[in-house]
């Protein structure tokens, strides 16, 4: 809010269309969103993709080589998990060969494989665990989902859990009734691969066969698990000793519950850590990432490396990008960060962290190496805003409808946002995407019709179609408290409200033209067909028209008052049919006459002018005086 006027504002991922809506970006019309290979536009955001057999880089945008298993490469150490039941118990034990240990804060594994190059990637299973035991099962889980041999892990020789990703969560759990409170839940999410040989395919058992085969191998497993957690009864084996895993006591504050693992008390509230901190069980609270480390998701127990590894970048880094040593606009490397190559010419870049140049295509070159922009490429013509320049016919196309470009020499045209298009080609500005739609049944008590994209110009060629349908016994009035029509090109836009869509049926109101003067009336009809027509014109603001139903037995006090000259004489009461408050509280009266007594209490006399307020009295009181 400012003096004297107002701004809209939108959400990360939105803009402002038609000066009071909000709608989605579509970012990948914006240079494809700056992607290396697809993106895929999503609400109030994107995501870009990459082709079979690469995958993201960290920046999410580069998409690199998967990495390829060495022909000759050892397996690493594989923690073994052994399951067994005695006495009806079941216990799960986990082990380490002689010269491994456990690795405090291993999180994230991946493993290379002396499994030749074929391999399949047949499974990304989700599974949930409780996290009564998330202390110590967040240091050896990925281990644990590592083991091959032994008890009922369903991997052998022929395949093996090639990545681990862990990540923390809580969450709110409803308990049974009414009136019990919530729970605060942790658990774990892990997230993993595996990876077979296809020698195990065979005639008998095809892909989806053994892919089945795997899942309920891998079910029967987590099942295990979870029973052993559940009951806690787990068990670590260090080289020969072996150790119970206790649940850690929670240290409860007087008064108050013990917060999840992850989250600390504030203000006897349980707050979960921020992106960019990580929890400290030693502490009990939550520290932000030091510089070289980065954390994106809340409530984790650790920060991940920065891929550059070399202790720079901020402390508290949010997400990779906040890393240290990244590439910078101009620039690229193999992954991002330095040492960097400038972008040689015919090339540019952007961005910072990047793997790659975008090319200016059709042959052309660059003033310069280390460009940062598709402009600093010497294009044949420079292209006007409301066009973009096309590398292959070196041309300007002007932006097609739905889009437009506010800049000069670019190579893109921008989507409009959300549902809007726009009237013509050629469009400079997010100002002419306009919302298309409108129309529609209505009946309630009451509402309001609005020409499409109000209160910004409406488009052009559109038609509107309303239809009122009030209750039974009741009947309609409508408020025009402003319109604004071109008038120029001779009533080629209209607004007409009738009976019926039949151009013979009875007429309650035609207009063609701006009244910036309100005006009231009653329907002709008990129902009514309204609509809308724009030409290719001209184009205005259009209008929002109110209208309630109101009971049929006071039809002769609302005549009497919409046809009283006094209502629209003065400014004060025509301020009053433009003012969204006070007309509804002037439907309130119309609607229910009886209420009028509430609205010139001595509490609420100010809300109306007391020259309206003496409008209303003589009439409701003559209207009621016979009920007495």
């Amino acid at each position: 809010n400012y003096p004297g006027s107002f701004e809209c504002l939108c959400h990360k991922g939105y803009t402002l269309y038609g000066l009071t809506h909000c709608g989605d970006i579509d970012e990948c019309s914006i240079s494809n969103g700056s992607c290396d290979y697809g993106c895929l536009n999503t609400m109030g955001s994107y995501e870009c993709v990459c082709p079979p057999g690469k995958k993201l880089h960290w920046n999410k945008k580069d998409c690199v080589e998967m990495v390829k298993c060495l022909p000759n490469a050892k397996p690493a150490p594989k923690a073994q998990l052994v399951c067994s039941k005695t006495g009806g118990i079941e216990s799960c034990f986990l082990s380490c060969p002689s010269n491994t240990l456990f690795v405090p804060g291993l999180y994230r594994v991946f493993v290379l494989l002396s499994l030749g190059c074929d391999l399949m990637i047949f499974l990304s299973e989700i599974l949930l665990i409780r996290l009564s035991l998330a202390t110590l099962l967040l240091d050896f889980f990925s281990v644990l989902l590592l083991s091959h041999k032994g008890g009922q892990f369903p991997c052998t020789d022929n395949c093996h859990v090639t990545f681990v990703n862990l990540k923390c969560d809580s969450s709110k759990k409803k308990r049974r009734g009414r009136k019990s409170p919530s729970k605060e839940v942790s658990h774990i999410t892990a997230e993993f691969e595996v990876e077979m040989k296809l020698e195990e395919v065979s005639d008998t058992c095809n892909i989806d066969c053994v892919r089945k085969r795997m899942e309920q191998k891998l079910q029967t497993a987590i099942k295990t698990l979870r029973k052993s957690i559940n009951k806690q009864q787990f068990y670590i084996q260090f080289s020969g000793t072996e150790y119970e895993v206790a649940q850690k006591p929670a240290k409860a504050t007087e008064g108050h519950e013990a917060c999840s693992t992850g989250q600390v008390l504030q203000d006897g509230k349980c707050v979960t850590c921020s992106m960019g901190t990580f929890y400290s069980g030693e502490h009990n609270q939550c520290i932000p990432c030091s510089p070289g480390t980065y954390q994106d998701t809340e409530g984790q127990l650790t920060c991940e490396p920065c891929p550059s590894n070399d202790g720079q970048g901020v402390a508290g880094a949010r997400n990779v990008s906040e890393c240290g040593g990244q590439c910078s606009p101009g620039h690229y490397s193999s992954d991002g960060f330095k040492p960097c190559r400038i972008c040689p010419l015919g090339t540019y870049q952007p961005e910072p962290g990047r793997t790659l140049c975008f090319p200016c295509g059709g042959g052309l070159v660059t003033k310069y190496e280390g460009a940062v922009s598709f402009q600093d490429c010497e294009t044949k013509v420079h292209c006007s805003p409301g066009h973009y320049y096309n590398s292959t016919t070196h041309r300007c196309i002007r932006c097609p409808v739905g889009t437009y470009q506010p800049e000069f020499g670019q190579n893109y045209c921008i989507t409009c946002p959300g549902n809007t298009s726009t009237d013509f080609d050629g469009s400079t500005n997010v100002t002419h995407c306009k919302n298309q739609h409108c129309g529609g049944e209505l009946g309630d008590y009451t509402g309001y019709i609005e020409s499409p994209n109000y209160p910004g110009d409406y488009p052009a060629n559109v038609e509107c179609i309303w239809n009122i349908n009030p209750p039974p016994k009741r009947r309609i009035l409508i408020v025009v408290p402003e319109i604004f029509l071109p008038i120029e090109d001779e009533c080629g836009d209209v607004l007409v409200m009738r009976k019926s869509a039949s151009p013979t049926s009875i007429t309650t109101y035609e207009t063609c033209q701006t009244y910036e003067r309100p005006i009231a009336f009653t329907s002709r009809s008990r129902k009514l067909w309204i609509q809308f027509k724009s030409n290719e014109g001209n184009s205005g603001k259009g209008f929002q028209v109110p209208y309630v139903t109101y009971d049929e037995d006071y039809q002769q006090l609302i005549e009497d008052i919409v046809r009283d000259g006094r209502l629209y004489a003065s400014e004060n009461h025509q301020e009053i049919l433009k003012d969204k408050k006070l007309i509804k509280a002037l439907f309130d009266v119309l609607a229910h006459p009886q209420n009028y007594f509430k609205y010139t209490a001595q509490e609420s006399k100010e809300m109306f002018p007391r020259s309206f307020i003496k409008l209303l009295r003589s009439k409701v009181s003559r209207f009621l005086r016979p009920y007495k």
